[in-house]
């Protein structure tokens, strides 16, 4: 077999990714049950509600729609392949390019092109400190200073994955209409 089954049914083949098949819905369940850490953080964290506070961060610190949405897609590769810690992510080669791979028509779906290499900066710099803010506060010891430049007030809280997903999904219909016109049919 090669191709996952996603929760609205469709039949992915994550290495070999179509624009066709990504959907929007699959990536808000996929990202609402995946806990971040590898499950090492204090109670169920998941990447769903990381990505949602990326998204926030991006807008307090007054980037674009369009930059807000990509924060929001940032890990959407992970709902076809799963989330892996960074070190073993940086062990495996053949899995980043994957990663980097299927992130390209999750971009040209949904936001309606790849980042610019400027966005991608803006977008993968929030990640990174979103990281070190998640350490602080769900791990049991920090990872560098890099928290310090968030601006926003991340809500690291247990939320059910329903509501995780749903405020997944309407945060994009919000960024998309704003950003991405022409790029609603990736909402459905």
């Amino acid at each position: 077999m090669s191709f996952i089954t996603t929760a609205t049914g469709k039949h992915v083949d994550p290495l070999h990714p179509q624009e066709e098949d990504i959907e929007l819905r699959d990536i808000a369940h996929s990202l609402s049950l995946l806990c971040r850490g590898n499950g090492h953080v204090s109670h169920l964290y998941t990447v769903g509600q990381h990505s949602i506070a990326c998204c926030l961060e991006a807008k307090a610190r007054g980037y674009s729609p369009f930059v807000q949405y990509g924060c929001l897609l940032h890990d959407a590769a992970e709902a076809y392949l799963c989330d892996l810690p960074r070190p073993i992510k940086a062990a495996l080669p053949a899995y980043r390019e994957a990663e980097d791979a299927l992130l390209l028509p999750i971009f040209r779906k949904l936001l309606g092109r790849v980042p610019t290499e400027d966005e991608t900066r803006e977008i993968f710099a929030i990640d990174d400190d979103m990281l070190s803010y998640e350490f602080l506060h769900l791990m049991p010891e920090p990872l560098g200073e890099d928290w310090r430049r968030i601006v926003s007030s991340p809500d690291l809280s247990f939320q059910s994955p329903e509501k995780t997903e749903k405020a997944f999904l309407s945060l994009a219909a919000l960024l998309s209409a704003a950003c991405c016109p022409g790029t609603e049919k990736g909402t459905s």
